[in-house]
Order: structure tokens, then sequence, then C-alpha cells
């Protein structure tokens, strides 16, 4: 798959191999992304994503990446063409690469930003919900509030009930992610117990530019917010961000009284079916637009 450039060289597309991965790095840094090594390394290692890039002259200068959730759901992200290529139709170019290569996937999402939506819903995506991104600086000690109910670390002995949980509130099975947030942040995870077990979470992961919190899933406000302010508190002074449904609206007022502000939003949209959509009224943070 080819297409020219007004100087008619050829831009190809192929599949985005881990020898590409200085190439990728350099992308999405130069958009101001947050994407570490490791989270492109979780796309592209995995021999069941579909992962592509646009190569021109010998360089990567554009992606597409596809994770794959248990073969139900493929998730579209890192669809990022370098600035100097833009307005010559490789974004199109890569997302019908893309998609063709995703016919067997009974749902295919993905989370557009504003600039981005015109042209899936061209390729015929479906809006589902809104998402804000949030931003904090610098968190600070003095607006933490400090909880009577305790969150705890993540244990082994409460990792299956949390991916059987996740599996119902996200709508289908997504272990190869959870298992490689956790193992990689596994000082980033913490769940809250109820008489039949933990039942709310929340992961993180570190980022070029910010920490990352998400995903969370929770079974009230109350919980979320204390899940929140457990993960917070090794994050004192230090940027966080977040990506939060619209719909909980008590919990952004409450992260705005902390200091997050709303950078901007996504919209999660879908193609083919929407079989796989979950249980919104638990899912509070999504895993990252890359991720779902």
């Amino acid at each position: 798959m080819n297409t020219k450039d007004p100087n008619e060289q050829t831009v190809s597309i192929r599949m985005l191999n881990i020898s590409d991965l200085e190439h990728a790095i350099c992308l999405s840094v130069a958009e101001g992304w947050n994407q570490t090594e490791m989270d492109w390394r979780l796309l592209i290692e995995n021999p069941y994503n579909t992962c592509l890039a646009a190569e021109y002259d010998g360089r990567v200068i554009g992606t597409a990446t596809s994770l794959n959730h248990s073969d139900n759901v493929a998730w579209i992200g890192m669809v990022i063409v370098d600035k100097a290529f833009r307005g010559r139709g490789i974004g199109k170019l890569l997302m019908a690469g893309i998609i063709d290569k995703l016919v067997y996937f009974e749902s295919v999402k993905l989370d557009a930003t504003p600039a981005g939506l015109p042209l899936y819903r061209k390729l015929g995506f479906v809006d589902e919900y809104m998402i804000d991104r949030m931003v904090n600086p610098a968190v600070k000690d003095s607006v933490l509030t400090k909880q009577n109910i305790e969150a705890t670390k993540l244990g082994c002995k409460d990792y299956p009930v949390i991916l059987k949980t996740d599996e119902k509130v996200f709508g289908t099975y997504r272990g190869y992610l959870i298992g490689k947030l956790y193992s990689a942040y596994p000082e980033k995870t913490f769940i809250l117990k109820s008489k039949k077990g933990p039942d709310s979470y929340i992961f993180g992961r570190d980022g070029i530019r910010y920490n990352y919190l998400g995903p969370l899933i929770a079974t009230s406000d109350k919980s979320a917010r204390i899940l929140i302010s457990k993960a917070l508190e090794s994050l004192v002074n230090q940027p966080v961000v977040l990506d939060i449904l619209q719909d909980k609206k008590s919990t952004i007022k409450w992260l705005e009284s902390l200091g997050f502000e709303k950078q901007r939003h996504f919209t999660r949209m879908y193609l083919n079916s929407n079989s796989y959509k979950g249980i919104i009224k638990k899912y509070y943070l999504i895993s990252g637009p890359e991720y779902g």
C-alpha cells in the first residue's frame, strides 16, 4: 500500500516493528504526548496486536496501532503523522490500512481527539460517550482527603478477582493490558474490598510528562475518591494526568477542588458493533486513549 507525496516520492504503509521503536517514540514526543518506551513496547511486541507504519525515504513518518482485547475488540490508538507530512492523506491511508486488517473483529474502538473526529466519522465510526482529560501540574498534599477506609495494594490472591471484575465493567477480557500495567507498576495499583472481595481498583503508570492514573473501576463516587486519593499520596508535588468519563460529574468537581483542570476531551467511538460496551456506570478512569 502506498501513495505519492507532491514531490513524487513514495510513502509506503507497512507493519510497525520493534526496530522502529526509536522513530515511534520521536513521533509521540514531538506531539507532546505522554507515552514511554514501555507503552510503545506493549503495543508493538505483542504479535496479536496490529501496528502500522507510514514510511518515507527510509524513515517512519506516521503510525497507527491497535491493541487486541481477546479477539473481540480491537483498540486503535497512536495515530500520528509527522507535522511536515500532514495534509497529504497519510492519516487516512493508515486508518484505512489498519481497519482492513481488523475486519474479523466484531468491534473496533478508539478515543478521538477533536482534530481526528471528522476523519473517523467519515470512516464510519459512531460516537459512544465523552471523556475529559484533566491535568494537575503539581498535586498538593494539603488538599488530599485522608479516608477512614484504607485502600490496599493489589496482591496475588486478589488479582484473578480483579480480572473478572474488569472483564464485566470494560466489556471484554483485557488480561494482557492489565497484566503489563501491574507487572510494570505494582506500587501504583490499589484496591478496595467489600464483603464479597475486591470490587474497586485503580492502576497507574509513569509517563514522559505526567504520572498517569487509570484505569479506575469503582462501585461508587466515594470509592473512586478513596482510590484516587490513595494513588495521589505518593505523587505529591508531581504532575498527574487522568482521563475521566464526563458523566462522573461529582467526581470531576472533586478533582477540580484538588487542582485538576480540564485540558481537552476525547470522543469514544466504535465501528461495526458496540456489543462490548461493559458497565459504564462503574467505569471512571480509562486506561488511556491508546488502550481503552
